[in-house]
C-alpha cells in the first residue's frame, strides 16, 4: 500500500483532490497515520459516488457518461449496482438506501415493455437495448438489442440478488426480480444458427452478422448463457469458442497469454467472477487460469508502455494503460515532426489504434492482478498530471499528454486542451467507473467475488463448461 507518512503527502494529496470523502487521511493538527490504504479508499468511494448522483432515483436508470448530457447505457446501470452493494458495505450510503435504489431499478428491468417493435419498448426476448432514454427507458434511437451489454446488467442484477439476503419483503424482492430477470433472456434465440452467440439484433436488419467469436470481454456472456435455468445453450458452444482462444495464444510483449489488445477484455468478466485457480479443460491444458491470463496482459502493457514503439509522451514503467475510452477526436496533426493519427471514442491497445490517449480504468481496475504496479502507477498518475486528470469522480475518462502542443483551435469531440499538459476528456463513462469500484473492492476484501460465489446460474455456467478447481469445487 501506498503510505501518507508526512504532512506534506497530505497537503500535495489534498490538493489533487484525492482526499476529502473519509478516506481516512488526517486533517491538519491531527496525528498522521503511518500507513493508509490511499488511494483506494478515497478513490473507491469517489468513483461510487458518479453512479449514486447521477442515476435518475424514479426508476434507477444510469446514464452512458456524465457530465455530459446522455442516454442510459444498461451496462452503467449493470456496474451500478454493483457500485451500490460495494458503498453500503463500506458505510457510505446506508443498506436501506442501496436497497430502495436497488429495488426501484430491478421493478423498471422486470416491468419494461418487450416486444419486436422498433420503438416505444425497452428489450425484447429478455434482452435489453443498448442505450435507453434516461427518463422512460424505450430504446434510444436505432441502437442494438446488445448480447454483451445485457450481460453485463444481468451480472449487476444477479450480484444484487446474492448481496440482498434478509428475509425483509423489499430484499427477498430484490430476488425475486433478479431470478425473474435472469430467467426471462432467451440464450437459444440469440444463438440464432450458430455457431457462436451473435452480438446483437435490431428489429430492422435482424441479427447482427458479427458474433462472439474470439477471446474478448465475453467470457461471462458464455457462462451465463450456459447456465440459464431457463434457455441455456449446449455445453459444446464452451469448447467450440475456447478454441478461438489459439489464435492469440502466444507471447506477446514479453508476456505468454491469450492476447486481447484493450485492458477492458481483461476484466470486465472477472468483476463478478473469481476465476483464480478455477479452470476448464482448455486452460488446464496450457497450466493457466484466466486471472493469470489477465495479470500477463496487464504485465505485458507496462512493458509495452515502456518500450513505447510508438513515442508517445509520458509512456513508461508507472504511466500506462491502454483501453476502450474517449478519445481527442477523429484528426491527423503534424507532431514532432511526424503526422500523428488521432481518434475519439475508440479501443486502444498496444500496436491497435494507440494515439497516446491513456484510459485511467486501465490501471485502476486492473489492481487485483498486479497490486504493486497498479499502486505505483496510481501515485506517479495522481503525482504528475494531479487536478488536470482529477476531480470530484475520482479519475476523468482518459488523457492525451502528447497534446501539450496541439493548437487551441483543434476540433475537438469532447474534452479541452490544458496548455503544457495535453488533452484531457471531462466526462466518466459508467462502463469505465464500474470496473474501478468493483476491482478496487475485490482487491481490497473480495467483497464481489465472495457474494458471486453463490450465485447459481454462475456455478451451473462454470461447471457446464468444465471448470473445477478452487472455490468452485465447495460449490
Amino acid at each position: 500500500m501506498i503510505a501518507v507518512t508526512t504532512r506534506r503527502d497530505v497537503i500535495k494529496y489534498a490538493a489533487l483532490g484525492l482526499v476529502g470523502l473519509g478516506a481516512g487521511v488526517a486533517r491538519a493538527g491531527a496525528p498522521l497515520p503511518i500507513k493508509s490504504d490511499f488511494p483506494l479508499a478515497d478513490l473507491e468511494h469517489r468513483t461510487f459516488q458518479w453512479f449514486w448522483d447521477n442515476g435518475n432515483p424514479a426508476n434507477g436508470l444510469i446514464p452512458d457518461r456524465a457530465p455530459s448530457k446522455s442516454f442510459c447505457s444498461i451496462a452503467s446501470v449493470g456496474f451500478g449496482l454493483t457500485a451500490y452493494t460495494i458503498a453500503a458495505t463500506r458505510g457510505w450510503i446506508t443498506r436501506a438506501q442501496a436497497r430502495d435504489r436497488t429495488l426501484t431499478t430491478l421493478r423498471f428491468f422486470a416491468n419494461a415493455k418487450q416486444g419486436k417493435n422498433a420503438s416505444g419498448v425497452t428489450g425484447y426476448k429478455g434482452f435489453f437495448y443498448h442505450f435507453i432514454d434516461m427518463a422512460t427507458g424505450q430504446r434510444f434511437q436505432t441502437t442494438e438489442l446488445s448480447s454483451i451489454d445485457t450481460v453485463l446488467l444481468l451480472a449487476g442484477v444477479l450480484n444484487a440478488g446474492q448481496y440482498y439476503d434478509h428475509a425483509d419483503p423489499a430484499e427477498a424482492e430484490i430476488r425475486r426480480l433478479a431470478t425473474k430477470i435472469n430467467n426471462a433472456v432467451d440464450w437459444k434465440w440469440m444463438l440464432d444458427r450458430g455457431p457462436f452467440i451473435s452480438m446483437g439484433w435490431t428489429p430492422e436488419n435482424g441479427f447482427i452478422p458479427s458474433q462472439w467469436d474470439r477471446y474478448n470481454e465475453c467470457t461471462l456472456l458464455y457462462l451465463l448463457a450456459l447456465g440459464s435455468p431457463t434457455h441455456p445453450v449446449p455445453p459444446a458452444i464452451w469448447t467450440r469458442w475456447t478454441a478461438t482462444w489459439n489464435i492469440t495464444w502466444g507471447d506477446h510483449w514479453g508476456e505468454r497469454h491469450i492476447a486481447f489488445p484493450p485492458l477492458f477484455g481483461h476484466q470486465y468478466s472477472h468483476v463478478w467472477v473469481d476465476f483464480r485457480g478455477i479452470r476448464d479443460p482448455w486452460l488446464r491444458a496450457h497450466d493457466l487460469d484466466l486471472f493469470e491470463n489477465s495479470r500477463r496482459a496487464v504485465r505485458a502493457q507496462r512493458n509495452y508502455a515502456i518500450a513505447n514503439p510508438g513515442g508517445w509522451a509520458g509512456y513508461g514503467p508507472d504511466v500506462w494503460g491502454l483501453s476502450a475510452c474517449d478519445g481527442p477526436g477523429d484528426f491527423n496533426v503534424k507532431l514532432g515532426g511526424r503526422t500523428r493519427n488521432f481518434f475519439s471514442y475508440s479501443a486502444r491497445g498496444p500496436g491497435d489504434r494507440d494515439d497516446g490517449t491513456l484510459a485511467p480504468t486501465a490501471v485502476a481496475a486492473s489492481i487485483a492482478f498486479e497490486p504493486a504496479l497498479v499502486l505505483s502507477a496510481l501515485e506517479e498518475m495522481s503525482e504528475r498530471y494531479g487536478a488536470g486528470i482529477v476531480t470530484k469522480y475520482g479519475y476523468v475518462d482518459s488523457y492525451n499528454p502528447s497534446l501539450a502542443s496541439l493548437a487551441p483551435n483543434t476540433k475537438l469531440s469532447n474534452g479541452r486542451l490544458i496548455h503544457g499538459f495535453g488533452w484531457v476528456d471531462t466526462d466518466y463513462l459508467g462502463i469505465d467507473q464500474g470496473p474501478i469500484v468493483a476491482m478496487i473492492a475485490n482487491h481490497r476484501d473480495e467483497a464481489v467475488w465472495k457474494a458471486m460465489r453463490g450465485c447459481r446460474p454462475l456455478i451451473d455456467g462454470l461447471k457446464r463448461a468444465g471448470f473445477t478447481g478452487g472455490w468452485l469445487d465447495n460449490a
